[in-house]
């Protein structure tokens, strides 16, 4: 035979969080102790899925320039070689760009921008020294 425990009738649930304006839209933001869940930057996660998905084209055959990409897919040569370049980075890099772990000023806009070719240059010139 078990027990019954009598159920209140209100429960009262505390949740820490203050709703800020940002751009004309309501946010919710949490306390600054709460470590904030990560989010990948989907502008930055696609441009890198093209980058390799171009790549490939490249080197199977299928286009022999950027410049065929580019006329295939209607968008600029140089948007086309700027993109590519980020298959140059570096695995823990890209890995932490698909995972939402990215430091903040690793946007599309600074990835599309020269960085070095190596490793732990990148890893500087992204992450800090």
């Amino acid at each position: 035979m078990t027990c019954a425990r009598p159920i209140p009738d209100t429960i009262t649930v505390h949740v820490a969080f203050r709703i800020v304006r940002r751009g004309g839209r309501k946010e919710i933001q949490l306390p600054p102790d709460i470590p904030p869940k990560h989010k990948a930057d989907n502008a930055l996660v696609k441009a890198l899925a093209r980058a390799f998905r171009w790549r490939n084209l490249i080197e199977s055959g299928a286009y022999g320039t950027i410049d065929e990409i580019a006329t295939a897919e209607r968008i600029n040569p140089s948007y086309v070689s700027r993109v590519l370049r980020m298959t140059l980075l570096a695995p823990d890099i890209i890995e932490s760009i698909v995972d939402g772990r990215q430091p903040d000023s690793l946007t599309l806009a600074r990835a599309m921008q020269a960085f070095p070719v190596g490793w732990a240059g990148q890893r500087v010139d992204f992450c800090g020294p």
